[in-house]
C-alpha cells in the first residue's frame, strides 16, 4: 500500500479502493481515460470502469487480476490460498503479502536494476483486499470498453486453466518476457504499450 499505508484500517478493502479512483475520475471530470491496472489493481479498474464506464476509452490489464462480478481477487489468483496462513493482525487489520527476502522472487524483480529500491518500498497488504468482491452494476457496459491485456508468459502459464482464457481474450494481446513488476523489469516497453493504448 505503500504510500498509502498510513491509511490502514480494518475497514479499508477493495471498495475503499475502486472508490477512490471513481471519485478521482468524477471530481476531475475526467473523460477519455485509459485506465491501467497492474497485478490487484485489475480488480481496483474493474470496479472504477464500471462506476465511471462513460469515462473510460480504455482498460489496460498490466499483468493483472481480470474479474467477473462476484469474485475476489483470492479467486482469479488462487495461489495466494497458499499464503492465507502467513496472514497477521496489525491494529486490528489482518495483513498478508508481507515482503520478506522472497518477495524479490515473487514478484519478479530477479537481477532487476530497481530491485532494492522496490524491496525497500513494499508494504503488506490488507487481506480484506484479497477476499472482498468486485461487485458490477453494469457487467454488459463495462464489456464494451476496449482491453488491452499484457501478460507475461511464465505467470501465464500459472493462471487456473479454468480461468486462462480471459487473460487472451481482448482487442489488444501483447506479451512481455519478464516478470510480475513489470513497469520496474520493462518500463520502456510499458511505456509504448501505455502510448500505443491512448
Amino acid at each position: 500500500m505503500a504510500d498509502r499505508s498510513h491509511l490502514l484500517s480494518p475497514e479499508l478493502g477493495l471498495g475503499t479502493h475502486i472508490t477512490d479512483i471513481a471519485a478521482l475520475l468524477r471530481f476531475e471530470d475526467l473523460h477519455d481515460v485509459v485506465l491501467v491496472g497492474h497485478s490487484y489493481g485489475g480488480m481496483v479498474v474493474t470496479g472504477a470502469a464500471d462506476r465511471e464506464a462513460h469515462r473510460i476509452e480504455r482498460l489496460v490489464y498490466l499483468h493483472a487480476a481480470i474479474p467477473q462480478d462476484g469474485e475476489a481477487l483470492i479467486d482469479v489468483s488462487p495461489g495466494l490460498l497458499l499464503l492465507a496462513g502467513t496472514t497477521r493482525m496489525v491494529d486490528g487489520v489482518e495483513l498478508g503479502l508481507w515482503p520478506d527476502a522472497a518477495a524479490g522472487e515473487i514478484y519478479g524483480l530477479g537481477t532487476c536494476p530497481l530491485k532494492d529500491w522496490a524491496l525497500e518500498r513494499l508494504t503488506p497488504h490488507p487481506w480484506k483486499t484479497v477476499t472482498d468482491k468486485v461487485i458490477l452494476n453494469d457487467p454488459a457496459r463495462l464489456a464494451q470498453i476496449p482491453r488491452t491485456i499484457v501478460n507475461c508468459p511464465t505467470s501465464l502459464a500459472n493462471r487456473p486453466e479454468a480461468l486462462r482464457h480471459r487473460w487472451l481474450q481482448a482487442e489488444t494481446v501483447l506479451s512481455l518476457d519478464t516478470g510480475h513488476d513489470v513497469m520496474l523489469t520493462a518500463p520502456q516497453s510499458v511505456i509504448d504499450i501505455l502510448l500505443k493504448a491512448g
